[in-house]
């Protein structure tokens, strides 16, 4: 796909999902970037900000198949990935798939199932397939998981492990949105039936021909450095207990990336890096005293101002 034809489609996915989610320009965004990087997203916010919206509009507006996962305390793996069942009258078993395989999966409050749930989901975003009694079945492309937990709901919770953490690309919150922009909301009332409505921007096959385009996008060896300069300096950061993994600055490179073709451009530059960093890196901090992912990307933030931009 050529560039012009490319920024042209991703204008126009931008605008529908903006005229969704309303005054959430960056969010959208972000969103954006990680499904061109391949990677998957974790929202951690409040009930009603818009994060079920935000994971069908999507799924719409590039013709996936969407699925939406409730998470509780009773979820087995094989609700989650599907189970072999007899048929009598072909006298074998046969696959009934689970809803992970659906393009875009939305795994609601992921925090309230047990781990061993929680794990099952995990392998499959990772390794892009599912095994079920020794069979290897593949997920469909493009794949992209959603997740979303409540912050202020700790009773009856499993909370994410530093190494789960670290298979989400990038970590948002969405927020309340601005008082006139909340105002629309409720005049409008849209409802999922209409969200069902919306129009395809692109097609599955197109999303993949933008996520190689994204991956190829070039890098020069100044700003590969800036990346190592931030995960050193995470590494050595008083307040940090255990700094950014190199899988983690793997992770910001392809946000940069896709960030640049989000731009309209096939190079990266340092602003690309800026940009992604705090939702890619921040999560993925272990600090030395309580403060959560907001107080991670604080930290990043404070990164970015003390690492030596390259020129």
């Amino acid at each position: 796909m050529e560039l012009v034809k490319a920024t042209g489609k991703l204008q126009a996915l931008q605008g529908q999902l903006n005229g969704v989610l309303k005054g959430k320009p960056q969010v959208v965004r972000l969103s954006l970037v990680c499904l061109l990087a391949r990677g998957h997203l974790l929202i951690e916010d409040v009930p009603g900000v818009g994060k079920t919206t935000l994971a069908l509009a999507l799924a719409r507006s590039i013709d996936c198949t969407f699925q939406r996962i409730q998470f509780t305390s009773d979820l087995m793996p094989q609700d989650i990935t599907g189970v072999h069942i007899y048929n009598p009258k072909e006298q074998q078993f046969l696959f009934r798939p689970g809803p992970v395989f659906a393009q875009v999966v939305l795994a609601d409050e992921i925090n309230r199932t047990n781990p061993k749930t929680q794990s099952a989901l995990l392998e499959a975003m990772n390794e892009r397939h599912v095994s079920v009694d020794g069979k290897t079945f593949r997920l469909p492309e493009p794949f992209m998981v959603i997740a979303t937990q409540n912050p202020l709901e700790h009773h009856g919770t499993f909370p994410l492990p530093e190494s789960q953490l670290d298979r989400f690309m990038l970590h948002l919150s969405i927020g309340y949105p601005e008082a006139r922009y909340e105002k629309e909301v409720l005049l409008r009332q849209q409802d999922f039936e209409e969200l069902e409505r919306l129009p395809p921007v692109l097609e599955a096959q197109e999303v993949i021909e933008l996520q190689h385009l994204a991956a190829e996008t070039e890098v020069e060896d100044s700003l590969v450095g800036y990346i190592l300069e931030l995960l050193r300096a995470s590494r050595l950061h008083p307040e940090v207990r255990l700094g950014a993994s190199t899988r983690a600055g793997q992770n910001l490179l392809r946000a940069a990336k896709a960030h640049a073709l989000l731009s309209g451009r096939r190079f990266v530059v340092p602003d690309d890096i800026k940009h992604t960093a705090s939702a890619v890196l921040g999560h993925r901090l272990v600090l030395k005293a309580e403060g959560g992912s907001r107080k991670g990307r604080a930290l990043v933030e404070e990164l970015l101002r003390s690492v030596a931009v390259p020129v």
